[in-house]
Formats: C-alpha cells, sequence, structure tokens
C-alpha cells in the first residue's frame, strides 16, 4: 500500500495531453502516483491557491493536477515547482497527522488520571499492547 510520502507527480494525464489554446496558454494536467486523500488535496489547493496558474486538484479525484502555463518554455520550471509543493504539502500533512495523534495520546493520558474503577479501566486501555507477538 502507497502512502502520502510515496506521492509524487508521475507523469501527463493521457487522455488531456497538453493543448494550446488561443489566449495564449496551454492546459497541462499532471498525473499522481496515487490518489491522494481529499484532506490532502485541500491542503494542497490552499498551499498553491495565490500561485499565477493556480494548480488545482479535485478533491473527489485526488489524482490529477490541473493547471495552466504561459508557454511551453515554462513546463519544465513549473514542474519542478509543482514536485517541490506536493513534497511540503505531504511533510505538512504527515506532520499534522503525528500532532493529532500525539494530542490524542495526551488526552488519554489525562483519562487514566481519573479514580476509581474508570480510572482503573482507562489506564489498562490506555496500556493495552497492538503488536503481534513473537514466536
Amino acid at each position: 500500500m502507497e502512502g502520502i510520502s510515496d506521492l509524487k507527480i508521475i507523469g501527463i494525464d493521457e487522455r488531456r495531453p497538453p493543448k494550446i489554446r488561443k489566449e495564449p496558454y496551454i492546459d497541462i494536467i499532471f498525473q499522481l502516483s496515487h490518489q491522494a486523500p481529499a484532506d490532502w488535496c485541500r491542503d494542497f489547493n490552499a498551499l498553491l491557491a495565490k500561485h499565477p496558474s493556480t494548480p488545482k486538484i479535485k478533491e473527489k479525484q485526488g489524482l490529477y493536477i490541473e493547471a495552466w502555463v504561459r508557454t511551453p518554455g515554462d513546463i519544465v520550471t513549473f514542474l519542478d515547482q509543482l514536485k517541490d509543493k506536493v513534497t511540503e504539502c505531504s511533510r505538512e500533512y504527515i506532520e499534522r497527522v503525528e500532532r493529532s495523534i500525539r494530542n490524542a495520546g495526551n488526552s488519554n493520558a489525562s483519562l487514566a488520571q481519573e479514580g476509581g474503577e474508570q480510572g482503573r479501566l482507562n489506564r489498562i486501555i490506555a496500556e493495552l499492547n497492538y503488536d503481534v507477538p513473537e514466536k
């Protein structure tokens, strides 16, 4: 199974190759290595909201970065920027998830401090070991 840290741009959407419009802009759609979670897509879109070409990922799809560039010469630099942003977004996403897990652990620890039978139950639950025993 692939995780967020494995997420990367792997190419152009073959069904929608880059096309020069008359404006003059080039629509370009990059494909990700696997589907990103909706909240990661929201983070990515927010991270690039002020970028001139406003690259976007549809949250329900989570597989394509849709954007545009002005000239073919802009594509290489733009791709490098997007790759950096995908990495940055993944790093921030992982940090947020880890922080959430730590905060949940802290609240479980405070529950274990309760007195009486409920406190005893909370301590037992907090100390359960879910690792597979070695044979």
